[in-house]
């Protein structure tokens, strides 16, 4: 094999980081920081890679960012929903019961079809809550119709989509820090 699909990915990957509209990133960034300075919460969710996406930067919106920032990933809260509600409601009750009207929703699904997803998005907005989706596949997928502000990478592999949230989500992370040499001290 050549060097050739490496040079192909990482083109790919930088297209896709690049097509991100930067007057988004700013609004979701300001949206974050107002709703903090307000006293609420931001709330990160999604499945499987994206969960863990969820996890790592709700902790460095809270650590590194000061933004008040949770996510559902533990898997007592996750198999006990399940069980109770079923798969497809799990976000949503976990946001009807941990969410407040004024927090923030941001909901990570590679192809914006996630049942559960997309249900957390809906309970969201009758809650009075912000939402912000990551989504990639079609531009017009199910959960994109409920987002104040959405994200979408053109693009239908699962790594590509996953990685680019991840740099898009940190990048607003250290906009808010305001510093892209910041010190971990």
């Amino acid at each position: 094999m050549s060097n050739k699909f490496f040079t192909d990915y990482f083109k790919f990957m930088q297209s896709g980081m690049e097509s991100v509209n930067y007057e988004d990133l700013i609004k979701a960034s300001e949206k974050i920081k107002t709703i903090s300075k307000a006293g609420n919460k931001l709330i990160i969710a999604g499945n499987g890679g994206s969960a863990a996406m969820a996890s790592h930067v709700s902790v460095d919106f809270t650590k590194a960012a000061g933004i008040r920032a949770i996510n559902f990933n533990e898997a007592d809260l996750l198999t006990c929903f399940a069980n109770d509600y079923g798969y497809e409601r799990v976000f949503e009750k976990a946001v009807e019961f941990y969410g407040d009207a004024g927090d923030l929703l941001i909901l990570i699904s590679s192809s914006g079809s996630s049942q559960n997803v997309v249900n957390a998005a809906k309970r969201a907005k009758e809650l009075n809550m912000g939402v912000i989706t990551f989504s990639g596949f079609k531009n017009n997928n199910p959960l994109c119709h409920f987002g104040d502000i959405n994200f979408w990478v053109d693009s239908k592999a699962y790594n590509i989509i996953e990685m680019t949230h991840h740099i898009w989500l940190l990048a607003i992370v250290d906009y808010i820090i305001g510093d892209i040499h910041y010190s971990a001290n």
